[in-house]
């Protein structure tokens, strides 16, 4: 008995000993910066590439090569976003497929029709070249995630998208209204889906989500008393009106006119 107080007593002395030599020797030593160096290290197409990881991730590539590299449809001329003052022939497709296709689902869930749809200069991303139209072309063209959504306005909410279009002087994407630019630069003859402007109206405004957050200083929607997300990607809008049709037809009737 004696013997193993002595041996338990024994060991808490080296316990504390250990827990004493653990804090002197990881005490923080008094350590000046005195200088950093640092160099850059670029990313080419020069660097070496690992055998095994390349053979691994070659079956994924070129599956995800051969799903974007597959023919929809054929355009028969270059679409573009620079050609046009008010409208391009390339918004106003993007506008007239959306607002087509967005209505399917909007019909089949609310049992209403969409209106008008409004879209972003900016938010087109690359041409429509002519020839074969490919699942790429869309992602091109739309590369952001952006959801198409519906928002309902008022008719004093169509008078701000047209002063918002006159005022930022860029070829807005538009499907399904029109107007005119008076000389005192305000609009005039608004028409939507062929009718004059309704003040006293709801009308349903389809665009994507950036847009009905208030991007691009749209702040209109923000006075939408309902709002709709579709959960319909703008590029998949895209990629099934390619698939649907057999060639790519751009629109030309006229949208906005000066007087």
């Amino acid at each position: 008995m004696v013997k193993l107080k002595k041996y338990n007593g024994f060991l808490k002395l080296f316990v504390i000993f250990l827990t004493l030599f653990s804090i002197f020797s990881c005490s923080p030593k008094n350590y000046n910066l005195t200088k950093i160096e640092g160099k850059q290290l670029p990313v080419t197409e020069k660097a070496g590439e690992t055998p095994t990881i390349e053979a691994f991730i070659k079956p994924y590539r070129d599956h995800i090569n051969q799903d974007l590299d597959n023919v929809l449809a054929y355009c028969p001329e270059t679409l573009d976003k620079s050609t046009g003052k008010w409208q391009t022939n390339i918004g106003s497709l993007l506008a007239d497929v959306c607002l087509q296709r967005g209505n399917l689902v909007f019909k089949a869930r609310e049992k209403k029709d969409i209106d008008v749809c409004l879209l972003n200069h900016g938010g087109i991303r690359a041409i429509l070249p002519k020839g074969n139209v490919t699942t790429r072309t869309a992602f091109e063209i739309m590369p952001f995630e952006n959801n198409l959504v519906v928002i309902a306005l008022k008719g004093e909410q169509i008078l701000d998208i047209a002063a918002y279009i006159i005022k930022e002087k860029k070829p807005q994407p538009l499907s399904g209204m029109t107007f005119t630019i008076a000389k005192d630069n305000t609009a005039k003859n608004i028409m939507v889906q062929g009718k004059p402007l309704d003040l006293n109206k709801t009308y349903y405004v389809a665009t994507n989500d950036y847009l009905a957050n208030g991007g691009d200083s749209m702040t209109f929607f923000a006075k939408g008393t309902e709002k709709f997300d579709l959960n319909y990607k703008l590029r998949n809008v895209l990629i099934d009106y390619f698939k649907e049709v057999d060639t790519v037809v751009a629109p030309k009737n006229v949208r906005i006119t000066e007087e």
